[in-house]
């Protein structure tokens, strides 16, 4: 499959190997016609959030191994549905996004305004920070 582009229109990055992410289990928030929950959004997971998908259904801190699924701790980065993750967002609980690592898929479902306003990454020039 090919390299897809995050929402920056750039080549997509790694969203986590650790645990393994990504509809495809590649590490990417790579996306295509199988993945009909499109898992597009890279994001953070926090305490909240975590407690906020259990609570509407989508428990993402289980381990499911069948599925090799680890299950998740704060921290983690994971590929999400990008409607699960608006989902949690509109409800108050927005969970921080990695942009570089979000395919542009996602803004097919999530306003552009929403992800950008919780993104985590850091600045190329990391000297702007020192300011």
């Amino acid at each position: 499959m090919e390299l897809q582009a995050n929402v920056h229109g750039e080549p997509l990055e790694v969203c986590s190997l650790e645990p393994i992410t990504g509809f495809y289990r590649d590490g990417y928030t790579t996306t295509g016609p199988e993945d009909v929950g499109s898992h597009t959004v890279c994001t953070v997971v926090t305490a909240e959030f975590l407690e906020h998908q259990k609570q509407t259904g989508n428990d993402l801190s289980t381990p499911a191994p069948q599925y090799g699924f680890p299950g998740l701790k704060p921290g983690d980065r994971w590929a999400v549905c990008a409607a699960r993750w608006f989902q949690s967002y509109a409800a108050g609980v927005q969970a921080p996004v990695v942009l570089r690592a979000t395919n542009i898929a996602a803004l097919d479902i999530v306003p552009e305004d929403a992800l950008f306003a919780v993104a985590a990454d850091a600045p190329d020039d990391a000297s702007s920070l020192l300011d």
